[in-house]
């Protein structure tokens, strides 16, 4: 693909093959996300690539913790309630999603299964879960690193076909999350990707979603125009 084939093509998939991602394709794609920038090239990212029955038990343990109103333990801090302009970008993209999905807004249980499914890592057959390092913990470098090489891992897994969607839901509960991956006490988990072969039937997969206009987000200084 070009650059802006990626780029303009690229978009969250929550539905997803059964079929396996080949290891040496998900580390192709760890390998080109790395080259992304980084503050005085400190490189505070690591991955932890999940898949299989470990993956299985993430999923089900943060379900039925969530499930049954354990309060979530994301590490990474997740600030106060979207507002005004964030909050309307919020709701826009769940009615698209949920019009796709033909879900309407007085089913609760088919919104339910749809809350569930971002639990489970919404079924992809990998789990890449960022981490940084905890020495660099209060950094205000780190985060916007690790958010760069996110970025730069979802556009590199679509230039090779793959699905993705960055969220938090499926690392709600860190202490399942820790357990079943294996992360290290020198990390601080952050955020998680689901990764796999999107599935073209799944109805949400279809969903772009909108973006404000150059015009609106920048501001131009000292041009002649």
């Amino acid at each position: 693909m070009q650059f802006d084939d990626v780029i303009l093509g690229r978009r969250s998939i929550r539905g997803y093959k059964p079929d396996p991602v080949p290891r040496a394709l998900i580390e192709e794609i760890i390998g080109l996300a790395m080259r992304a920038p980084s503050s005085m090239n400190t490189q505070p990212w690591n991955f932890y690539v999940i898949t299989g029955e470990p993956l299985d038990k993430i999923r089900a343990g943060n379900t039925e913790r969530m499930v049954s109103g354990v309060p979530q333990s994301r590490e990474f801090r997740t600030g106060q309630a979207f507002e005004g302009a964030h909050r309307d970008r919020q709701v826009g993209v769940a009615k698209q999603l949920f019009s796709a999905m033909g879900i309407a807004r007085e089913d609760k249980e088919m919104r339910q299964d749809w809350v569930l499914r971002g639990f489970r890592q919404f079924d992809a057959p990998v789990c890449v879960i960022v981490t940084y390092d905890r020495v660099l913990d209060g950094s205000d470098d780190t985060p916007f690193d690790c958010g760069a090489v996110t970025t730069a891992l979802v556009n590199a897994a679509w230039s090779r076909g793959l699905g993705a969607v960055i969220n938090s839901q499926g690392i709600m509960q860190s202490p399942v999350v820790r357990e079943h991956a294996g992360i290290a006490d020198d990390q601080v988990i952050m955020k998680s990707i689901a990764l796999g072969w999107p599935d073209e039937t799944f109805p949400a997969n279809a969903v772009v979603s909108e973006r404000k206009a150059v015009a609106e987000a920048s501001v131009f200084v000292g041009f002649d125009d």
